[in-house]
């Protein structure tokens, strides 16, 4: 198996890598970085979300660059500040040991700080089509040195509108220049960049065009008017008691609506839109990526660019209506080997008809699912909850000040009314939320066989904390 050494990198740059604990390249590393280092014909890379697209440009990119030319030299291009800011992210990190200058430019926040950003000495720049048009148009960057353009889910940037800048831009660049275009999806949109940014370009495609990873499981639920979609996406988060999600709406309007309803009913979720200040939307992803919020709810268009590790499952509230769209949805999850879930809630004939397109067009079969019960809901949480209370890691000294004082607080319960209050005290919401459904009863929590099974885990925890 090949190794990042395999490719004779300059050694600071293996330095970087071995810091992010990259030892083995991708498929689509392996493929792109030689030939980027070797060659200055266009480039078409296609490949999976999540298979590691960003270092297979920029690390070729870094070592290229001649560090005693202080222009820009390198521009990618991108749709979303989210992926703008992610590319100099991962860049920088590459670039940790290197004097390398790479600036982020993207709207929403002061120009006048960009500008003086690039009076500085900068070697690449990161940019969405907006700004730097601006920029250009305002006479304050030039790409007349310009040796690499990269554009990043270019389709993406026509499909947002952005043809006539994309055009302003490249009018702008030498003639002579290395252009590689990157995408996790073929479509007419790269047909038609190939045609008017590039030249004679080769393909490397890692997979199948257009097909999602294996690495994700698809399921559907079917809905109907007793158990609508919202009562449907409440349960699947109950019955997934640990999921770290992204939930995927059709527009801003509802995007807005479903997080605002999640967290009124005390969901850990925030909403991630177009109308939302950059310090809004930096201020949700950086809780997201550190994994204090649990649910973001985002549309197509915003979640762009989102490169999160771990995520366990994607719910498309709103399914899409292309093939594509479907596939760097649920390429949110299932990245870099791990495991992950794509759900879709159905609700019309026409979604249940999309998906079967889906189905046909990404070589995916899609399993049914029976929308949980309110009895399993309750089992899996209270199970989940039991084995975080065995995996806890307790301060024996600090506790021990306190044990006296509890003990004599709890002398007067038994064992079992004791695991009674315990529970309760903790999913008395959940209770109270399914008590009135059609198959739930308040008798289920003591009697049926989940109610034996928490009771036995409960009294052999507490047996064994006695001993």
């Amino acid at each position: 198996m090949k190794t990042f050494d395999n490719f004779l990198l300059n050694k600071n740059i293996l330095r970087a890598l071995a810091d992010l604990g990259f030892i083995h390249p991708t498929k689509i590393q392996q493929e792109v970085i030689p030939y980027i280092l070797k060659y200055d014909k266009d480039l078409i890379a296609l490949s999976q979300t999540g298979t590691g697209k960003t270092a297979a440009f920029g690390i070729p990119i870094i070592q290229k660059i001649k560090l005693n030319i202080y222009h820009p030299q390198t521009l990618i291009l991108c749709p979303t500040r989210e992926l703008c800011l992610q590319i100099t992210s991962d860049l920088r990190s590459l670039a940790k040991y290197i004097a390398i200058q790479i600036i982020p430019l993207y709207g929403g926040i002061n120009i006048h700080k960009q500008i003086i950003y690039l009076k500085k000495d900068v070697h690449i720049i990161v940019g969405t089509p907006g700004r730097i048009n601006d920029l250009i148009r305002r006479r304050k960057l030039s790409l007349y040195n310009i040796k690499y353009l990269i554009l990043d889910e270019a389709d993406e940037m026509l499909n947002m509108g952005f043809k006539e800048e994309l055009d302003t831009i490249i009018q702008k660049l030498p003639k002579k220049r290395q252009s590689l275009l990157f995408s996790a999806t073929m479509s007419t949109h790269i047909n038609l960049i190939a045609k008017n940014y590039l030249i004679n370009p080769i393909e490397i495609i890692i997979g199948e065009k257009n097909i999602g990873s294996n690495d994700v499981k698809h399921i559907y639920y079917v809905v109907n008017k007793t158990n609508n979609k919202y009562y449907t996406l409440k349960k699947i988060m109950d019955v997934n008691p640990n999921i770290y999600g992204i939930i995927f709406c059709q527009t801003r309007k509802k995007t807005k609506e479903i997080a605002n309803s999640l967290i009124k009913d005390g969901y850990n979720a925030d909403a991630l839109y177009g109308d939302l200040t950059q310090f809004q939307r930096e201020s949700v992803m950086t809780r997201f990526r550190n994994k204090t919020l649990q649910l973001l709810v985002a549309t197509d268009v915003a979640s762009r660019g989102l490169d999160v590790q771990d995520i366990t499952h994607v719910i498309n509230y709103n399914i899409p209506n292309e093939s594509k769209l479907y596939v760097h949805r649920s390429g949110r999850t299932g990245r870099a080997g791990n495991s992950g879930i794509s759900i879709c809630i159905l609700h019309t004939n026409k979604e249940t008809r999309y998906l079967k397109e889906f189905e046909k067009k990404i070589g995916t079969s899609f399993q049914r699912i029976t929308i949980p019960t309110d009895k399993e809901i309750c089992e899996k949480q209270l199970l989940n909850f039991i084995d975080k209370v065995k995996n806890v890691s307790i301060d024996n000294k600090l506790l021990k000040i306190f044990l006296p004082k509890i003990e004599n607080k709890l002398v007067s319960f038994n064992k079992e009314e004791l695991i009674k209050r315990f529970f309760w005290l903790e999913f008395s919401r959940l209770f109270y939320i399914y008590k009135n459904s059609k198959d739930y009863k308040t008798a289920i929590l003591y009697k049926s066989s989940s109610a034996v099974k928490i009771k036995k885990k409960c009294t052999h925890y507490l047996d064994k904390q006695k001993k």
